[in-house]
């Protein structure tokens, strides 16, 4: 879970980040090789989501064919990170990211920058591998500053840095 502060005396958290798409099993497979997850299996000894969602009560009209036949959201095997969710809706991305993740690779100003840029590459070359789209590499020495722009399979940018 992500803890982003308090609130009237409480912790607020983000355990679940829900990204919207048209091929939640294309954008899995990407992202569990972006972040490192796991697929989410099934609760309760499901063989699938689908499964899960009808005994829930999940009405048919909201379950697209083939919804929840393969897992459609991603964990941190460690437990550290928030769940992510692939929701499948029916309408394209339009327009430009409002949020988008960063991907921390290079280990922090602490790292000398050729050692940050060597990793973030790295990375970068695995994720170009897997179906993202480089968009723009920010290169700025004098800034101390390596990072790089892309874009998963569905056009969602992010940011590997």
């Amino acid at each position: 879970m992500i803890f982003v502060g308090a609130c009237c005396d409480a912790l607020v958290m983000v355990p679940n980040v829900t990204i919207d798409c048209a091929d939640p099993v294309r954008l899995v497979s990407f992202w569990v090789e972006a972040l490192d997850y796991v697929p989410q299996p099934p609760p309760g000894g499901h063989a699938t989501w689908r499964g899960y969602w009808q005994e829930m009560g999940v009405p048919p009209e909201e379950l697209p064919e083939g919804a929840g036949d393969t897992p459609e959201s991603i964990v941190d095997p460690e437990g550290r990170g928030p769940r992510i969710w692939f929701q499948q809706v029916p309408e394209p991305k339009t327009v430009k990211n409002r949020v988008h993740l960063d991907l921390e690779v290079g280990g922090g100003r602490e790292v000398p920058l050729p050692e940050r840029t060597r990793r973030v590459t790295v990375k970068v070359e695995r994720l170009v591998a897997a179906g993202a789209t480089v968009l723009q590499v920010l290169d700025r020495p004098e800034m101390d500053y390596y990072a790089v722009v892309l874009q998963d399979p569905e056009d969602n940018e992010f940011c590997v840095g």
